[in-house]
């Protein structure tokens, strides 16, 4: 069944890629999948809008979706909500405010449950990420679940962060101690039209003047009345390419390394997995190479696939 998946999946069937989404987020058979699939000679790029609940993340993601679908761009949603305490799904809230799109090829929107404290983003979100990007989406927007201080995670999984932040929310004491402050690439005043913005942002610029040591754009945007919108995607459209393509065990595999020792080292699982575990320590002390983690990390997983029955 999964080698028939593989094959579909290979030459563009997106019932396909749907149901190989489904088992990588449920963790089954990731190694197996992955050594299987060919990276693209040129990844796509992961763009992840973090930034606290209510900011507008989903309607933003909207209006950048239009964006990269008129710049001819093949766009990828994997949008965090947050996992219902019933049924464990997702609620689905964000998808209800981005486009619908049924009859565009080039548009694919994925919800997932996202757990409370993993890092505001579902399980597997990396290797989910790289099977879009290797079925030939140009842009993966990945959204959190309203993130918080310390909720950093994102960061390993994306190409580009940004911030979303808006007036009058009471998050002004909180910026100069919240880590993603510190990992955001760009910084989005969102809701622009509201009173306040102008604000919001000469003390955003004030709060970065003082604690980095390196130049991060602020930008007030309205996805209501469109302004900065353009600004925004000019700023998305020309970020660097973080990583270079290469092989199954290159630097498009850190994100996803990154992801699955972060997540589950966290777990009585993990904790007592003893060849997880020391991967993972070795990888905390700087003792082995970020590309032979990564190549290990699969080899690992592979090897639990194979002896895990398939159902």
């Amino acid at each position: 069944m999964l080698d028939h998946l593989l094959a579909r999946f290979r030459h563009g069937d997106r019932l396909a890629l749907s149901r190989l989404l489904t088992l990588v987020a449920r963790g089954h058979h990731i190694g197996a999948i992955l050594a299987q699939v060919v990276p693209p000679p040129r990844p796509g790029q992961v763009i992840a809008l973090t930034g606290s609940g209510g900011v507008g993340k989903s309607t933003l993601i909207g209006k950048l979706v239009e964006c990269a679908r008129d710049a001819g761009q093949r766009v990828a949603v994997l949008a965090c909500d947050p996992q219902s305490p019933l049924s464990g799904g997702a609620l689905l809230g964000d998808r209800f405010r981005m486009p619908s799109r049924p009859d565009d090829d080039g548009v694919f929107i994925r919800s997932l449950a996202a757990p409370g404290g993993q890092g505001a983003v579902a399980p597997h979100v990396g290797a989910m990420s790289w099977l879009l990007e290797t079925f030939g989406f140009d842009l993966v927007f990945l959204e959190t679940v309203g993130a918080g201080q310390g909720d950093t995670l994102v960061h390993s999984l994306s190409d580009m962060v940004i911030l979303l932040l808006q007036a009058e929310t009471g998050d002004e004491l909180q910026w100069e101690k919240a880590g993603l402050l510190e990992v955001a690439d760009l910084i989005v005043v969102h809701k622009a039209d509201l009173p306040g913005s102008e604000r919001v942002e000469a003390q955003v610029k004030a709060a970065l003047h003082l604690s980095a040591n390196r130049e991060v754009p602020v930008l007030r945007v309205s996805a209501k009345t469109g302004e900065g919108l353009e600004s925004l995607w000019k700023q998305i459209a020309s970020a660097p390419h973080r990583r270079t393509a290469g092989s199954i065990g290159g630097k498009e595999l850190l994100r996803l390394a990154q992801e699955i020792l972060a997540l589950r080292f966290e777990t009585a699982e993990a904790a007592r997995d003893e060849d997880l575990a020391r991967l993972m320590e070795r990888w905390q002390k700087g003792n082995v190479d970020l590309d032979v983690a990564a190549s290990e990390l699969l080899r690992l997983l592979g090897n639990k696939s194979a002896s895990t029955p398939r159902g």
